[in-house]
């Protein structure tokens, strides 16, 4: 459960620390007064989306902390996986940079805001009039009725997914005869003129080397055997490796007799065995060109560049096309006959696509009629004890979810016919079918919270969503935001979100409500901003009768 919220200047809240009860906690206060920022700061620590607006003005950062108590065995094993040690408090970080950077940080470890989004899920779950909304799309109830029914969908989704990538290869093969009698002719010539052109690998780049040679074959001999004759000497010329070698034997006489001299013989002859080295590479041994030798490279040359400028390729690449090229024109020539085993292939995957997709209308279909009893009874609960409520099936093609489309129906009054929960649902209702199917859920997270879920409720429904809220707060904790005096009546932990003034600067402050403030609170929210003792008597019946309602069934007679 959440045990501490730690905000600091997330929009007008400048600073406050919000410590939570294990059960019911109602955050009430005027409109606008940032109810809805206390669950935007709970959001973005949990991983949800927060832009750097959230900062608050004139701050360059702005940071939230959320201390769990007990996260619960899920949470335990994803820790165990990221590599932080589980125990009895884990924290957790986030901080909102101008820069639009997050500094996140889990247990203590840095983490991404992803992290953050996937351990927050098994944490905490957040519900606002936006699922109310959600309702009115029939994709989304079939999801429901797979989540009561634990129905596992992964091997239809493994089996669908298969059959249209088969598919997809065989429209890839779908060439008419004209489409593949053209396209094998275009690859046979592309393929013809790269076979008969004979490329190699790095024979274009030395070919440009021996044509420098034999463009300057005369100036290269020259220089060649000038350096040469320097080196080694000539007729009438003594050269460089014969004076050193009189050097190094003058040294060598005396290298002896010092340290210094040992090191300028060995210098000498390291100089020399260089010296004859260089002489010993120079040769003109490769200057020996055949007669119209430089033709025919410049031929080779050309074919190289006529190919790179048609095909806009280097050459290395338009090698590697043709292998491409030759693969393309392997799988047409193939291609009937690829058809036919892909075509095997596709009728093997429909026979078990739709096995798997009747075995999951049986499986939806069986669920059904538990999950509209459920819902029944939730709603009934919640003040609509005249409600039908039904799953209405539908077939469609195959998609990824299965053949079925799922519809709910309700029927909020007597006598009226079923019809589609977008088209029959007010506002009241839709927002109490919602709370109703939350919990037809088989598993909760540790911690629930409801943003205003109570949008178009009043009167006996009030009491009743108050009550069920109670209900679950029993199960594990709840977070409510609300409106209503009945609901916040109902808090085990009640605080009053309030917006004031501050030097020049406008500033929301979160403060925990004794018994006193709460009968003036709740006296508020049924008698408007002027609180007069019937209001102030009204809240404390309120808070009485839920009271009465919270305790142990045998203790209430």
């Amino acid at each position: 459960m959440l045990s501490v919220l730690h905000i600091e200047n997330i929009a007008v809240i400048e600073s406050a620390d919000i410590a939570f009860d294990p059960k019911l906690n109602v955050l009430t206060g005027e409109t606008g007064a940032g109810k809805s920022i206390v669950i935007d700061a709970l959001g973005a620590v949990l991983g949800f989306r927060a832009s750097r607006d959230l900062i608050r003005s004139g701050c360059d950062r702005a940071s939230v902390a959320a201390v769990f108590f007990c996260p619960g065995a899920e949470a335990e094993a994803w820790l165990s996986q990221f590599g932080a040690e589980p125990g009895e408090e884990l924290l957790l970080s986030r901080e909102l940079l101008l820069d639009g950077r997050n500094l996140c940080k889990i247990a203590g470890k840095p983490a991404t805001v992803a992290n953050l989004r996937e351990l927050g899920a098994l944490l905490v779950q957040v519900h606002g009039q936006h699922d109310s909304l959600q309702l009115l799309r029939d994709d989304r109830h079939l999801e429901l009725l797979d989540a009561f029914g634990g129905i596992d969908t992964s091997e239809y989704a493994a089996a669908h997914a298969a059959l249209l990538t088969v598919r997809a290869k065989m429209d890839a093969l779908a060439f008419s005869e004209a489409e593949k009698a053209e396209r094998i002719d275009r690859l046979q010539f592309r393929l013809r003129e790269i076979d008969e052109a004979e490329l190699r690998a790095h024979e274009e780049d030395e070919l440009l080397e021996r044509r420098v040679i034999l463009q300057n074959t005369e100036k290269i001999f020259s220089s060649v055997t000038r350096c040469r004759e320097c080196l080694r000497g000539g007729d009438d010329l003594e050269g460089v490796s014969s004076l050193l070698g009189m050097a190094a034997d003058a040294m060598r006489g005396i290298s002896a007799l010092r340290e210094d001299y040992e090191k300028l013989s060995a210098a000498l002859n390291q100089v020399l065995y260089m010296v004859e080295d260089i002489a010993e590479e120079l040769s003109t041994d490769d200057l020996d060109a055949a007669p119209g030798e430089l033709d025919r490279v410049e031929q080779r040359l050309d074919v190289y560049y006529r190919l790179k400028r048609k095909y806009g390729l280097s050459a290395g690449e338009l090698l590697i096309e043709a292998e491409k090229w030759r693969e393309e024109l392997e799988q047409i020539e193939l291609s009937d006959q690829k058809r036919e085993q892909l075509a095997l292939e596709e009728t093997q995957l429909l026979q078990k696509t739709r096995r798997l997709a009747d075995a999951l209308t049986k499986a939806r279909q069986a669920a059904a009629g538990r999950f509209e009893a459920r819902v029944c009874t939730e709603l009934s609960e919640l003040d609509m004890a005249s409600v039908q409520f039904k799953v209405d099936f539908a077939k469609r093609d195959f998609g990824p979810s299965g053949a079925d489309t799922v519809s709910f129906l309700l029927g909020a009054n007597v006598g009226e016919p079923l019809k589609p929960l977008s088209k029959t649902a007010s506002g009241g209702e839709l927002s109490r079918v919602m709370l109703a199917m939350i919990n037809t859920q088989n598993t909760h997270s540790p911690t629930m919270v409801f943003d205003e879920v109570d949008a178009g409720v009043s009167g006996r429904a009030a009491q009743k969503v108050a009550q069920k809220l109670c209900a679950v707060s029993r199960l594990g904790q709840v977070l409510c935001v609300t409106h209503l005096p009945q609901i916040a009546a109902m808090a085990d932990t009640h605080f009053h979100i309030e917006k004031g003034v501050t030097g020049d600067r406008t500033v929301t402050t979160v403060s925990r409500l004794d018994d006193r403030k709460r009968v003036d609170e709740i006296a508020r929210i049924i008698g408007g901003s002027v609180i007069t003792d019937k209001t102030r008597e009204s809240a404390g019946e309120l808070i009485a009768q839920a009271g009465m309602y919270k305790q142990p069934k045998e203790s209430r007679t």
